[in-house]
């Protein structure tokens, strides 16, 4: 789907294949400046047509594709003749190592993650290069036990997916060179595969009924150690209407909800092993959620972005007046301070979901007025585990009339399934990239996208006080794609004049 080769390896395949007139459809370069070609965005893809009129294309062409059109978009219906497709997905945007093999018919052959709780607890958060140095220690045998546990061999995969943002840059290259190597020994195609758009698209394994357009969720939050403003995470309201297709409707301007949880979690001494989402949410059922009265977030704003910096500050300044010493663990706590720390617990987690409905709320009606055939919320990402977030999503949903979609726990959270069946739909319909070379340099500079925008902003989501417009290094997926189809439709033109 993403060019993870450079600009110009592509481009004599693609006039090679241009003057044979196979079904290489599927080509984009956006190029900074001369000087910096090889480390320029490149975006490459393979779009197989259904061309049946030349035997030259009949043997290419056994994949069967359906196209229809809506609204200028393509919508893809993935055929069942797909349905031994295998695909290797990888993932390590940040602080677990995960790898799984799916089928092309939705059966999980295996999935494999390798945590790094016993990091998280030492370093209280992400400490990226001591990340790095566990992807780089345990990469080889996640994913040699992901190919066994599927009884499989590099062999029998028909692609490798690998997340290429966003995330941690240090991360992301340990899995994108791992991907690369199997792809280029054993002549595979590649996938790059965005980050966000896997939690997103995961609800459609699990789900095989979910069709496109639909409304997504993704909450998730990445507790790093002194976060720079642009890596706390990831709060997105997207409005997904095809493959690689999406309205961005809302976004965070600071934190996101699991950089709070993880905050809060932390200052109340409670286990971090399991991440602080889990250990406030089992906390607060002992607390009274009205005890402490916490200001909802940015109500003055009638948009769908949302802001959690502010409500940290408010849960440190109520954990501070009541003394609560974060060095404390709970099991050693007072039944005095243990109900304090409950009940701030209980406020917090009630306080920063009613944020999220508020906002999803607004975010229904704008996307009704784009898409009024929307009947399915999507809820992913880390902090969809969370039971207390559900049940009161489930809520807003039925009072909207739709239907609340949610993946398990297991494949909320960052895995290699949802990297996996990601690269599968692209695959599909014929967005990949060719194999690498079996021998690439050490020094090779990997195409990675820490800052990564899945869809275009909508317009009057945008926010002023943002930040975020400063992060944006690479043009979002959603660009990327419509220029590529733009790109494709001229080459037609072209080959037909």
């Amino acid at each position: 789907m993403v060019s993870l080769s450079s600009s110009s390896s592509f481009s004599s395949i693609w006039r090679q294949n241009l003057r044979r007139k196979l079904p290489l459809l599927y080509h984009y370069n956006t190029l900074n400046s001369q000087k910096q070609q090889l480390r320029s965005i490149t975006t490459s893809c393979c779009l197989h047509s259904q061309s049946s009129s030349s035997s030259s294309s009949s043997s290419s062409s056994s994949s069967s594709i359906e196209f229809s059109t809506r609204n200028n978009f393509t919508s893809t219906q993935i055929h069942h003749d797909h349905d031994d497709v295998v695909v290797l997905g990888i993932e390590t945007s940040c602080d677990d190592t995960a790898a799984a093999v799916v089928r092309g018919n939705g059966h999980i052959l295996s999935q494999v993650v390798s945590s790094q709780a016993d990091l998280l607890e030492r370093y209280g958060g992400v400490a990226p290069k001591m990340a790095e140095e566990r992807h780089t220690q345990v990469i080889h045998q996640v994913v040699q036990e992901a190919l066994d546990k599927a009884n499989l061999t590099e062999r029998d995969l028909s692609a490798v997916a690998v997340t290429i943002g966003p995330g941690l840059s240090l991360c992301l290259r340990v899995g994108v060179q791992k991907a690369r190597k199997i792809a280029g020994h054993f002549n595979l195609p590649i996938v790059g595969v965005h980050h966000m758009e896997a939690h997103a698209l995961v609800a459609r394994l699990v789900d095989r009924d979910l069709q496109f357009p639909f409304m997504a969720l993704l909450i998730s939050g990445q507790n790093l150690m002194n976060p720079p403003q642009k890596l706390r995470g990831h709060n997105l309201l997207v409005l997904a209407r095809d493959l690689g297709q999406y309205t961005q409707l809302g976004t965070t301007i600071d934190d996101a909800i699991g950089e709070a949880y993880d905050k809060t979690a932390k200052w109340l001494g409670l286990d971090m092993r399991k991440s602080g989402g889990p250990a406030v949410e089992e906390l607060a059922q002992e607390g009274d959620a009205k005890a402490v009265k916490f200001s909802i977030p940015m109500r003055q704003h009638k948009d769908c972005n949302f802001s959690y910096a502010g409500l940290k500050t408010q849960v440190r300044l109520a954990i501070e007046s009541k003394n609560i010493d974060s060095k404390i663990p709970l099991s050693s706590a007072t039944s005095e301070d243990r109900t304090s720390r409950a009940d701030i617990a209980a406020s917090f987690q009630r306080v920063a979901v009613l944020h999220l409905e508020e906002r999803c709320l607004r975010a229904f009606e704008w996307a009704l007025e784009i898409e009024p055939s929307i009947k399915q919320l999507v809820v992913s990402g880390g902090v969809a585990s969370n039971k207390y977030v559900r049940s009161r999503l489930e809520e807003v949903v039925k009072r909207k009339g739709l239907q609340l979609v949610c993946p398990p726990p297991s494949l909320c959270t960052d895995n290699g399934v949802m990297v996996a069946w990601t690269g599968l739909e692209h695959f599909c319909v014929g967005r990949y990239d060719p194999p690498p070379s079996a021998h690439e340099p050490e020094d090779y500079v990997y195409d990675l996208r820490p800052r990564w925008p899945l869809g275009e902003e909508l317009t009057k989501s945008r926010s002023v006080s943002r930040s975020l417009k400063t992060a944006r290094i690479h043009p979002s997926l959603t660009s990327i794609i419509q220029a590529s189809q733009q790109q494709t439709q001229l080459s037609s033109m072209q080959e037909e004049l």
